[in-house]
């Protein structure tokens, strides 16, 4: 399903002349040998520009690069294009290799471009076969080829195209790749269903990101050891896909994964790549929802999806086709040769959008000034992070909230133990510069805890609230959740404290809130006795009146204090304390 999803996005993308033709690919070339017609030596060029780490090198469509590992690799020479070793011979350290890989090249040449009436062609064979590079070696630019390595091409002096995209070369190119390889019978493929030669060998995938924030160059479908094979068969002749539609889906899943490619998304330890079976605007905007706020750009409203979303409610029409099929891949990389599917998705765009939205629902919270009330999912993590570094987020984790997202389903289980923990582990942390204390049941991580328990409660989660009221998105003074009302006494006590010692540098929220949470028992006691002390501070007699009142009602039916509370009672509570302090602080 996956690879037939592929397969029909490069035949959209085909139609829409976005990726090249089958046997070629698009390459980076740093540098061009310029030639001219008589094949002598010209220039060599260097195709890269800006400065520092914008600097950009040129790309090309140059012929599909060949498979080659183990000690015959010398043997197995790029069309036309390759490194300094194939090109003119040169190496730093081993030069009877470098003058096989070059032997190598200029037989590719031959051995493919054999009687093509071409004029660039002619002029490359010729100056290999001179094989006079001293012009070469002398030039300035010489240097960076050796230091910077790279791929060199050939071009000729009055035109600008390299001469492997010339039109004829192109021509044969792609007969040589359509062509039917002897040796091998027709097998079904199992990709179109039609009877094709198989292709012995997958192309790599590049792109996916690793831990360590390297990318991988494996492949997604491989059968390297004969231990993998199966009745006699060799390879990827296990699974035997047709040459083209192999061609097709690792194009597809390549350009994907582009540098450049606005479909791409890094979420946790996950690459999520994205499209659509016909072009739609969801493509441009998708990645606004998940990925994250650029500095100075204007808080995304997310108004296209969002009235697809209300559509039914609203009975306006969408402005987006809800009907056109939409695709989800999220791949990781355990190590360097290996890329694994994380998750898979596919459904149609509106039920994409009803997803998305009843996430933003169930995430809605009174929001402090100047935040967005669309978190992306990579806040959304980075809330539960450890120092705010997302790479010490569980790696299943991300992966397995976005799924979330996506279908509809609970939340993963550990998100709420784990926004439950940095929150007690941060209870009393201090900024650094000032020395005061930091926030620690921030709006992120409240945030995500209402939309796990509002979640679980409508669909039947494991968190959800058999009886009472579940947590709404501002102070709901009828809540009776003990949870809910021992979070909104925490923060009248801790602002009681605040107002009875005013600049105060560290609050019972320091010491007591892990405790105050989990063993009520163990701390509202002390709690409410520090409580009378502090209200005989407060000048305000009346305003000390106030808050008497107001603890009377939070307390009214609650006798004695719980043992304990549980982890969803433990997330009730911090929003009980947010909701208070929003309250308290008029936000």
């Amino acid at each position: 399903m996956i690879l037939q999803a592929l397969h029909g996005y490069y035949e959209r993308l085909l139609d829409e002349n976005r990726v090249v033709p089958q046997g070629f690919q698009k390459k980076e070339i740093p540098f061009v040998i310029v030639l001219d017609a008589e094949g002598k030596f010209v220039d060599l060029e260097d195709t890269r520009s800006g400065e520092g780490r914008n600097r950009r090198t040129g790309r090309f469509v140059v012929p599909q690069s060949v498979e080659r590992t183990g000690d015959n690799a010398w043997q197995k020479a790029n069309l036309l294009w390759d490194h300094k070793g194939y090109v003119v011979g040169h190496s730093d350290t081993d030069h009877a290799t470098a003058k096989k890989q070059h032997e190598s090249f200029l037989g590719r040449i031959r051995e493919v471009l054999k009687g093509l009436p071409d004029e660039g062609v002619k002029a490359v064979t010729r100056f290999l076969e001179i094989g006079d590079f001293q012009g070469i070696l002398a030039h300035p630019t010489w240097r960076d080829v050796v230091a910077k390595g790279g791929s060199l091409s050939f071009r000729l002096s009055d035109e600008t195209l390299l001469v492997c995209e010339r039109p004829a070369v192109r021509q044969r190119v792609a007969a040589v790749a359509t062509s039917v390889e002897s040796g091998t019978p027709p097998q079904a493929c199992l990709i179109t269903g039609e009877s094709a030669v198989p292709a012995r060998t997958h192309s790599p995938i590049k792109g996916v990101r690793r831990k360590n924030k390297t990318t991988t160059r494996a492949k997604i479908v491989s059968f390297k050891l004969p231990a993998f094979g199966s009745y006699g068969k060799q390879q990827s002749l296990n699974a035997p896909m047709g040459r083209r539609a192999e061609f097709s889906y690792t194009t597809a899943l390549n350009t994907l994964l582009d540098r450049d490619s606005h479909q791409k998304l890094i979420v946790g330890d996950s690459t999520v790549i994205f499209w659509t079976e016909r072009r739609h605007e969801i493509e441009s905007v998708f990645a606004n929802f998940f990925g994250e706020q650029e500095k100075g750009v204007p808080v995304q409203d997310h108004k296209q999806i969002l009235a697809l979303y209300r559509a039914p409610e609203s009975g306006v029409r969408p402005e987006l086709d809800p009907t056109i099929r939409f695709y989800i891949l999220g791949l990781v990389a355990p190590n360097e040769a290996r890329i694994a599917v994380r998750f898979w998705y596919t459904g149609p765009v509106r039920e994409v959008a009803e997803n998305i939205g009843a996430h933003f629902d169930d995430l809605e919270i009174a929001a402090p000034p100047k935040w967005s009330p669309y978190l992306s999912i990579r806040t959304l993590l980075r809330a539960i992070a450890t120092r705010n570094d997302l790479d010490t987020v569980p790696p299943n984790l991300a992966g397995d909230t976005m799924k979330a997202i996506l279908v509809g389903t609970s939340y993963p289980s550990p998100l709420l133990a784990a926004a439950i923990r940095r929150i007690r582990a941060e209870q009393s942390q201090k900024d650094p510069r000032t020395g005061t204390l930091t926030p620690n049941v921030t709006y992120a991580r409240v945030a995500l805890i209402k939309a796990i328990l509002v979640r679980d409660t409508r669909i039947g989660g494991p968190f959800r609230l058999n009886a009472g009221k579940e947590v709404g998105m501002s102070l709901d003074i009828g809540n009776t959740n003990v949870g809910y009302r021992l979070g909104r006494l925490f923060a009248i006590l801790e602002k009681t404290q605040e107002e009875a010692s005013p600049g105060i540098n560290a609050t019972i929220r320091d010491r007591f809130y892990g405790a105050a949470s989990a063993t009520p028992i163990a701390a509202f006691p002390h709690l409410m006795k520090l409580k009378n002390h502090h209200l005989t501070k407060i000048e305000n007699r009346g305003r000390a009146i106030n808050i008497e009142k107001l603890i009377g009602e939070i307390m009214d039916g609650i006798t004695d204090f719980p043992v304990h509370l549980s982890l969803q009672d433990q997330g009730r509570f911090a929003v009980g304390y947010y909701h208070q302090r929003q309250r308290l602080f008029g936000n």
